[in-house]
């Protein structure tokens, strides 16, 4: 294998005319278009390298049902979140940019604090990532977006290492919003996002003091230099994505607190059931599965 081959890639070179050439019918799906939200086609063109780089060379991601993503119309996509940083919704972004039948983007809901820190709020906008509301979402649902939702939020990002793989509750929302526009959910389970940065301990002073929403003590952060604090972990990934979901209920149900609750319960607790199964099935997390 060549692996200078993605080192070159992310040289500073024209993003557009690369992207167009690799992936013309995305490139032409969004080419030209104004964006309410901010998005910005070279932006995301030049960072989709470099999550490439990270789906296909570094972490050798592996995706099964990637096909059950729509290739058309609106869909909500929901699953556990991990990782310290939201390296989770950028491979799926680049996989659907890279490998699905009909790329689309992926508008991701984002927390305040991405929007609330400077330099971060034009990288999350102009890449697609989306202020999290229920104003912003049924708006994109309209649009016919493929909108991302971590039900978790915050809370599973900042799981510690010993809490790995242990989904948080999910938060209902999603299920409502589903409901009240109508739209099929694609549940997702993603092993290896929990491992890339081992998270021993959570230090709750400095994340008040600093305004983070948390401040973890990793192997590299924050002991080392940057940018190798951020380096991640060589860990192999895999995702597993659900035939979309339909819940067969009129609009007026989204406001049925007790069947929401039950229904995203029955969904955290099957990507809890798919994360224990690969987990059995992994060698090691360095070496992933058998057969990749």
């Amino acid at each position: 294998m060549d692996y200078w081959s993605p080192i070159q890639a992310l040289k500073p070179e024209d993003a557009l005319a690369a992207l167009s050439k690799r992936n013309p019918s995305f490139f032409k799906l969004y080419e030209g278009i104004e964006d309410e939200f901010g998005f910005n086609l070279e932006t995301f063109a030049r960072w989709e390298r470099y999550f490439r780089f990270l789906n296909e060379e570094y972490f050798r991601i592996k995706i099964k049902g990637l096909e059950n993503i729509p290739s058309e119309g609106a869909a909500i996509l929901c699953g556990n979140h991990s990782g310290l940083l939201p390296m989770d919704g950028g491979l799926l972004t680049s996989a659907m940019c890279c490998s699905h039948p009909n790329p689309r983007r992926v508008r991701f809901l984002a927390t305040d604090w991405f929007f609330a820190t400077p330099g971060l709020r034009e990288w999350a906008m102009e890449t697609g990532q989306v202020r999290a509301s229920k104003e912003n979402a049924i708006k994109l649902l309209d649009q016919n977006e493929l909108v991302g939702i971590y039900p978790e939020g915050l809370r599973g990002v900042g799981k510690t290492f010993r809490e790995r793989y242990r989904i948080h509750d999910f938060h209902p929302g999603f299920v409502q919003l589903a409901i009240q526009t109508q739209t099929p959910l694609v549940p997702i389970a993603t092993v290896g996002g929990d491992e890339i940065y081992p998270n021993f301990v959570n230090v709750k002073s400095m994340a008040r003091l600093l305004k983070m929403p948390f401040f973890p003590l990793t192997t590299n952060f924050p002991w080392l230099p940057f940018p190798l604090m951020f380096v991640p972990m060589p860990v192999r990934w895999l995702m597993k994505i659900h035939p979309p979901i339909k819940l067969d209920y009129p609009p007026e149900k989204a406001n049925d607190r007790k069947l929401t609750l039950k229904i995203a319960r029955e969904i955290q607790y099957q990507i809890q059931r798919d994360l224990n199964e690969l987990l059995r099935e992994r060698k090691s997390a360095f070496s992933g599965w058998d057969g990749d």
